[in-house]
């Protein structure tokens, strides 16, 4: 029988930040699609990337006058008041977001584990938090391998004639960053891991959705 370790309470407060930072990520995103969609049927198209779009409305409604590039907006007075609103909005899920942020990092600063994994290569505050609250101890794995399917880090396959052949993972450091969490509570001077891999992101099937370094 396989048994299942039982999260502690700070492992679920901390899964619970994590779900709820993603919310407002979220709800940030659809925020800015919307504000692009209101911009884009007027004609209006701004360049990918939030903060263009956060730059290209503070230069264009901020008071200032508009650059030769760019023709005074076709905009109502109506939908400036709407797009005003929806910054301030904006702003405001900036801020949230931002206070769990340094909350985390308050977080690795205090622990000790989380300190090794954000020495990882590709590993940053908001990974290495939730590989925390998610694994806990990772001696409840027998085998790197058994970490990174539980995880979701699942090699590709091609199957002909009914015989399946595993091809192995895309991403070059997924399987060993899953080997390295699963070996390094045990081994000696396991900090010499930590400096020489390329482990990329860890994957966000057990994680909530975090992403690499605040990256969202």
């Amino acid at each position: 029988m396989r048994f299942v370790e039982l999260k502690s309470e700070t492992q679920l407060d901390m899964q619970s930040l994590h779900r709820a930072r993603s919310r407002l990520v979220g709800e940030r995103t659809a925020l800015i699609n919307q504000l692009r969609a209101v911009l884009f049927e007027r004609g209006i198209s701004v360049a990918q990337g939030r903060r263009r779009l956060e730059q290209y409305l503070a230069l264009i409604l901020g008071g200032e006058a508009s650059p030769p590039s760019h023709p005074p907006l076709p905009l109502s007075s109506r939908m400036r008041l709407l797009i005003d609103d929806m910054r301030a909005q904006w702003r405001e899920l900036d801020r949230r977001i931002a206070a769990f942020d340094a909350e985390f990092v308050a977080v690795v600063r205090s622990d000790k584990t989380a300190r090794r994994l954000v020495t990882i290569p590709g590993i940053g505050v908001l990974n290495a938090t939730a590989l925390i609250a998610a694994v806990g101890d990772a001696r409840s794995f027998a085998r790197g391998r058994d970490l990174a399917a539980w995880l979701g880090l699942v090699p590709r396959q091609a199957t002909t004639g009914g015989r399946p052949r595993l091809l192995g993972i895309t991403k070059r450091g997924n399987n060993y960053l899953a080997r390295q969490l699963a070996t390094w509570p045990e081994r000696a001077g396991a900090s010499k891991y930590c400096d020489r891999g390329a482990c990329q992101q860890a994957g966000t099937g057990r994680l909530g959705g975090a992403a690499v370094n605040g990256d969202l």
